[in-house]
Formats: structure tokens, sequence, C-alpha cells
């Protein structure tokens, strides 16, 4: 394909994804639902499962081979921009006042998915097989269901958080700061699942480790106050300090990505080591556009994420898979949560908000599904399988809510007694991750 034709070719597709993948997010949002349900049904549409079915040669048009490494790179783009933009929001110096909760929250709501993925994934290896996973279960493999079933979005929860109005309360505060926490602890596992996959470069994991080891050093201690020190004077221009500090997340990721690990690594990194305002607060004018940004270009990865799932390939083995699969996801999060949550001192029905919340999963599953994918651990049906249950996961999110509240609801009418809600603490109040149109990705 000459690069006249590969031009006209990108023109058209991003024109196409951009308006069908956005407006699918509309309709989303006002269904109720989180912008990435239709973003990425609409990727999902484009891909096998509904274009390729009805229209191979339109497909093809479309969307030719030749096209695919050029939005797979406008995928990686859009990741490290969002990657980037949720490390810089990490806080957790929101645990003050709860950590204890926080803390036994997150353990719980994180180690006993772990360990269920990771036992189903044993225990049920010859099934997996068939599906898409390793012929030969190594320990990546099995540390990585682990991780696919423990996994929680922080950015649709806290925007799910702030449109019903748990933004500073009791547990609200606790599962936006647990996902933060359990979040962390997974993609250290998933890095280390990369690491043990295999050899990158000639370079055995133990000498990649110790690369990553280092390298993480410079940026946690070195990183911060060269910024500060270059960037954050009065005289620096936005505009130069936001192109600066991006060019800074894309060699971090370029970095993470040659030890054989993966650009969102590097990119989560450089986030969290970018220097704050005075006070702790964020920087507007970083925080606005990354996320402007990030919003425009992230429904290309949903659109080559949703070409490796092919709905109609799912026989009667691949739907029950789903099937127990997603029931084995909602029940053993919310469960963990929802137990973990009443025993550090919350009541019943804050505990079971808790629980509920911990169960979305949102984008940050598909992040490390894809991860998975291109490292070899997953593929094919059990893909797909895992794909849409992190889209019924997110989706029955805000039905579940609206059960816990009517059941809150019954109680209180069935109790004589007043009953005062917890006033939420301003020293633990959350900054909702989401308070940018992206957040609810």
């Amino acid at each position: 394909m000459s690069s006249d034709a590969m031009i006209s070719h990108l023109v058209g597709a991003t024109a196409l994804i951009l308006i069908i993948a956005h407006t699918a997010g509309w309709l989303a949002r006002r269904l109720g639902q989180p912008t990435i349900i239709g973003q990425l049904t609409a990727g999902i549409a484009l891909g096998p499962t509904m274009l390729a079915e009805f229209s191979p040669g339109l497909a093809t048009t479309l969307f030719p081979p030749a096209l695919a490494p050029v939005l797979t790179g406008l995928a990686q783009i859009a990741l490290v921009l969002f990657l980037f933009a949720v490390g810089y929001e990490l806080d957790l110096r929101v645990l003050k006042g709860r950590a204890h909760s926080v803390v036994a929250v997150s353990l719980a709501a994180f180690l006993l998915p772990m360990a269920a993925g990771c036992g189903a994934a044993v225990l049920f290896h010859e099934q997996l097989a068939e599906l898409g996973a390793p012929e030969r279960m190594t320990g990546s493999s099995v540390l990585f269901f682990g991780v696919a079933l423990s996994i929680t979005a922080v950015p649709v929860l806290t925007a799910i958080v702030r449109e019903n109005g748990l933004a500073g309360t009791v547990p609200g505060i606790v599962a936006v700061s647990a996902a933060g926490l359990i979040d962390v602890m997974g993609w250290t596992v998933l890095v280390g699942t990369l690491l043990e996959s295999d050899a990158h470069g000639g370079l055995s994991w133990q000498v990649r480790l110790l690369l990553l080891v280092v390298f993480a050093a410079v940026m946690l201690l070195g990183a911060r106050p060269v910024l500060r020190r270059v960037l954050w004077r009065s005289q620096v221009d936005p505009s130069l300090r936001l192109a600066v500090l991006v060019g800074f997340a894309f060699a971090s990721a370029w970095v993470t990505n040659a030890l054989g690990l993966h650009v969102i690594f590097g990119a989560l990194l450089a986030g969290v080591v970018t220097p704050r305002e005075r006070g702790g607060t964020l920087d507007p004018d970083l925080v606005r556009p990354l996320h402007d940004i990030g919003l425009l270009l992230l429904p290309f990865f949903f659109v080559v994420s949703g070409k490796s799932v092919e709905i109609g390939a799912l026989d009667s083995t691949g739907v029950v898979a789903l099937l127990v699969i997603t029931l084995l996801a909602v029940a053993i999060k919310v469960v963990s949560g929802t137990v973990a949550a009443r025993l550090s001192g919350l009541d019943r029905h804050d505990a079971r908000t808790v629980g509920v919340l911990l169960n979305t999963r949102g984008l940050t599953e598909l992040i490390a599904l894809n991860v998975g994918l291109q490292a070899g651990l997953l593929s094919g049906r059990l893909y797909t399988a895992l794909v849409l249950m992190a889209l019924v996961t997110t989706v029955i999110t805000q039905p579940m809510l609206v059960a816990v509240r009517r059941m809150r609801e019954r109680a209180a009418a069935g109790d004589p007694t007043p009953v005062t809600p917890e006033a939420p603490q301003p020293p633990v109040r959350a900054r909702p991750l989401g308070d940018a149109p992206a957040a609810d990705l």
C-alpha cells in the first residue's frame, strides 16, 4: 500500500472510529452507564463480531491489514497519556484517618480474588487451555489469571461514586482508597508475571528485574526534584511544561517497554513522580489537557481491543466459562470487600456499598487483559470471555448499588429509631480522580 493510500485509509478510519465510539459512549452515559461500556461495545462492533461478520469486504476496505500497526500505535499513545494521568492523580494520603479500614479492605479484596483466580487456573487448566490459555501452565500464567479477577478500576469507580452522591462519605472514601491500593498491588504482580514470562533481548528475568529496580529508583529519587527545579519556575510557560512532561512520560514508557514489560508501567511511574503544586494539589494546566486528549484517543484502544473479541466464536464451552468466570469474579470481589469492610468497623449497609463498588473493573481490567494478550498469556475465546466479564461486572455495579440503597431504606423505615448517617471526615476526603470528563472510563 502506498503512503498516500495509507494516509487516506487512516483519515477515513479515524473519522469512523471517533464518531461511532464517542456517540456510543454518549448513549451509554444517557443510559446511566460509564462511557467505556458504549465505546468498547462500538470497538467490538467494528471488529469480527459484527462488521466483519456481516460485510467482510467492507471491513477490509475500512480497516485493511496494513493499517493495523498504525491503529495499534495510536492505541498505545492513548494508553500512555491515560496511565500518565492516572499515576499523577494517585494520592495515597487519603489513607489518613481510615488507614486500618482501607488497608484491610484492599488486602482482602485483592488477595482473596487473586487466590481464587490462581486456584481456578490450576484446577481447570485443561478447560482453559482449550479456550486460549497456554498449553503449559507456568507461574506467570497462574498469576495473570489471579490479577484478572482481582483488579478494580479506579477511574470508573470514582465516577460512579460521584454520580451516586457518595463522594466524601465513608463508603466512598474507603472504596476509592482501597481501589487505589488494589491497583498498585495488581500492577506490581503483573510486572512480575511479565518479567518471569520469558527472556527479552537475551536478558534473563533477574537482569531485567535489576534494571527495572535501578530505573525505578532513579525515577523516584531523582526525577521529581529535577522536574520541579526545571519546570516549576514561575517563568515556565504551562504549554512548555505540558509538552516536556508528556515527552517524559513517553520516554519512561519506552524504557519499560525495552525491558520487556509494557508501556503502561513506564507511563504510570512517570505520573507518580511528576511533582504536584504547593500543598499537594494537582496542576490543572496538566490534568485538563491530559484528560481531554486521552478521552479523544482512547477509542483507538477500544477498537484495537475489540478486533480480538469474537463473540460468535464462543461455543457452549466458552459460554459456560464466561458465566462461571463472571459469577466467580462478582461473588469473590463483593463478598471479600463487604466482609473486610464490616470487620473493620463499617455498618452493614456501608460495607455492602464498599463491596459492590470494588466489583467495578472497567478500563483497568481491559488494559491488563491486553497486556496478557500481547504477552501470550491468553488468546482467542478466553480473551473474549474475560473482556465480556469486565463489561458485565461494570454494567451491574449501578443496579447493585440501587439494590443496596433500597435495602438501607427498608431497614431505616422498619426501625423507629432515627438513623443519623456518619458524617464525612474532611481530613480523609478523597479528591475524586474522575473530576475530568475522561474519568468514567
